[in-house]
């Protein structure tokens, strides 16, 4: 079992970065395929990006492809998730989680079988 604990998320304006953290517990993590997603208000969770167990592989949404970049850091038990030229419609709370499977991209949430309590992000025009 793997606990997911993010941080980094905040208010920035259009255009600014942000740097997501997901830190993780246990010592399988680098078994794990991880994955980003955000959900807005109303809306449904989104997959965002995602990223082998060896970090070798990623895989993004095309909405963020070029603009956020997915890593891991296996000896920090720690995925990120750099996110920059943000714009209004990223605003969401940014959910990290772990799925322990052979990879593939992994874009479903029901796919992932751990989960973090999420991060706020808040970009305004």
């Amino acid at each position: 079992q793997v606990q997911l604990v993010e941080s980094g998320g905040g208010l920035v304006q259009a255009g600014g970065s942000l740097r997501l953290s997901c830190a993780a517990s246990g010592r399988t993590f680098s078994s794990y395929t991880m994955g980003w997603f955000r959900q807005a208000p109303g809306k449904e969770r989104q997959f965002v990006a995602t990223i082998s167990w060896s970090g070798d592989s990623t895989y993004y949404a095309d909405s963020v492809k070029g603009r956020f970049t997915i890593s891991r850091d296996n000896a920090k038990n720690t995925v990120y998730l750099q996110m920059n030229s943000l714009k209004p419609e990223d605003t969401a709370v940014y959910y990290c989680a772990a799925a322990l499977a052979n990879w593939r991209r992994l874009t479903l949430p029901h796919e992932y079988a751990y989960w973090g309590q999420g991060t706020q992000v808040t970009v305004s025009s």
